[in-house]
């Protein structure tokens, strides 16, 4: 296949090469960081630290699925990739997409419960339900990506492989086979139903509850101080799912098609970015584990 992606604009290849690489050396270095502090310091043992460095690992696995391919193409001009590659690229980037969608309702969940059930927190939130949560939403992961990865190969390409992207993604592989694909359509659908629209919603829900016992809070000092302990997550739930809906709920024109890859861009590349960025710059409890791992 011909991954197309940026390629359309020859002057700018060093530019995006070097946007790019420091993008993926700041994301792998930021969430790695921040996974050392959730392990070595004793405070942050905590459920929402636990989820925190669960999603940490995956935004460094989510990048490393595309960044390094793309960085390549920059590098060298080629821009072709093998038909088993980028069967595997779409694997692993599918596990992590779905992955992260289950993890970020599961860390909604987490601050419901801290924000709106206090007095029940440590009774509802304990490590074992810590771990079904996060367990769950890699295993749901890997299924997903597993059973929409074996749709692939039973497609017919006989056509052009030219792929309007810069990694491999299902839609636009479905739209070059010329064998009947209703089938997969059909299980995307349902997929796509399940794994994204579904953890949008108890996400919403969540924050719904969550924004309406804030404003409830008497003193403004509260609500500040309520509100910023959720808006690093809340922040990235925004950038993620914002990106995710215009790529995918748009309609696939030739106009919306050019800015749907600008947000492709974005939930692939900027949201891994935004973890180490917002969670060590609005985080106090970060900034002073930070702090402390310096001065040791």
């Amino acid at each position: 296949f011909l991954l197309v992606g940026m390629g359309n604009v020859p002057t700018a290849q060093a530019a995006l090469f070097l946007l790019s690489l420091i993008i993926y050396l700041v994301t792998v270095v930021g969430n790695i960081l921040i996974i050392v502090l959730v392990v070595a310091e004793q405070h942050l043992h905590t459920p929402m630290y636990f989820f925190l460095g669960n999603l940490s690992s995956l935004e460094t696995f989510y990048s490393s699925a595309i960044l390094p391919r793309l960085l390549a193409s920059f590098l060298t001009g080629e821009r072709t990739i093998s038909a088993h590659g980028c069967v595997a690229q779409f694997y692993f980037f599918a596990a992590l997409a779905t992955t992260e969608c289950y993890l970020l309702a599961a860390m909604s969940y987490d601050w419901y419960l801290a924000i709106c059930q206090p007095l029940l927190y440590a009774s509802l939130m304990t490590w074992k339900v810590c771990l079904q949560l996060v367990a769950g939403s890699w295993l749901l992961g890997l299924l997903v990506s597993t059973v929409l990865t074996s749709l692939l190969p039973q497609l017919q390409f006989c056509g052009p492989r030219t792929i309007n992207c810069f990694f491999c993604d299902f839609t636009p592989l479905l739209e070059l086979a010329c064998s009947d694909t209703s089938m997969a359509t059909l299980v995307a659908f349902i997929f796509g139903f399940l794994d994204v629209v579904f953890p949008f919603l108890f996400t919403l829900a969540s924050y719904v509850c969550i924004i309406a016992a804030i404003l409830r809070i008497p003193s403004n000092v509260g609500r500040q101080k309520a509100f910023s302990t959720c808006s690093s997550h809340l922040t990235i739930v925004a950038v993620f799912y914002g990106s995710l809906f215009v790529v995918y709920v748009l309609p696939r024109t030739a106009p919306l098609w050019q800015l749907s890859k600008v947000f492709s861009f974005f939930y692939t590349v900027l949201t891994p970015l935004v973890n180490p960025l917002t969670y060590s710059l609005r985080n106090r409890e970060v900034r002073e584990a930070l702090r402390k791992g310096l001065r040791k």
